[in-house]
């Protein structure tokens, strides 16, 4: 009796033995096809010249927008929509490389296609990524645009960029609002690409909560240094700080 306990004892012994590596092959197989899978969805996600789809003429629409495109929104990455990436990459201080990569998608405020590169699920509701790729782009604005200000001078900032993407006069996001040609200097000079402290996010996050210095406004300048006559023209409705701000 015990030798045929032994017996079986050591046949499934050798059974386990032999399955094993069967077993790690098949986890390193599923291990392999999700990789191989995530793989093809990251660059499926990363545009470049031959790519098409409507990630394509999302991207040609904001360029077009924003003044660096003036083609057709035919979802085909040709030639001019190259050229407008690398515009757009120049003037933002990204990587030249005409391709649009994570990076560049952040800059567009492509936040759905931005979270596949950084390998999280895109969220149609518009979920917390979306609110802190948004909070990022808008703490920059402040940063680059106030930083010198008093504190609820950086948040009056912020609830113009705020005020713009409400009206029908302005691009629809925050992205489009800052950097709608000409509005405004950081993004002309580069400092845009400075990194906020942590009082510029704080005032981002007053601003996106629903703090509004300005009551509305759509503009502020500074009179010591504004260059633009027409400004002057504008409702002067609040002053704070340095700035004037107006409808």
């Amino acid at each position: 009796m015990k030798r045929i306990l032994a017996t079986g004892a050591l046949t499934f012994a050798l059974a386990a033995f032999a399955a094993t590596p069967f077993a790690v092959q098949a986890v390193t197989g599923v291990r392999s096809a999700a990789d191989t899978a995530q793989t093809a969805v990251v660059e499926a996600a990363v545009l470049r010249q031959g790519s098409t789809g409507g990630e394509v003429k999302e991207v040609q629409r904001r360029l077009k927008l924003w003044g660096y495109y003036s083609g057709a929104l035919d979802g085909v990455f040709g030639v001019e929509t190259r050229k407008a990436v690398i515009s757009f990459q120049k003037k933002n201080g990204l990587t030249a490389d005409g391709v649009v990569g994570k990076s560049t998608y952040a800059a567009l405020g492509m936040n759905d296609s931005y979270r596949v590169l950084e390998g999280n699920t895109p969220s149609s509701s518009g979920g917390s990524a979306s609110v802190s790729s948004d909070l990022y782009l808008l703490a920059k604005v402040i940063y680059a645009e106030g930083r010198g200000e008093i504190y609820t001078g950086q948040v009056a900032i912020g609830a113009v960029v705020l005020n713009r993407v409400k009206s029908s006069s302005f691009p629809n996001t925050i992205a489009g609002v800052v950097y709608q040609p000409g509005a405004f200097t950081a993004v002309s000079d580069g400092q845009i690409n400075l990194e906020p402290d942590q009082t510029a996010y704080n005032a981002a996050r007053d601003a996106m909560n629903g703090w509004d210095p300005t009551y509305g406004c759509l503009y502020y300048y500074n009179p010591a240094v504004a260059t633009s006559a027409w400004i002057f023209d504008r409702q002067t409705v609040t002053v704070i700080g340095r700035h004037v701000f107006a409808i």
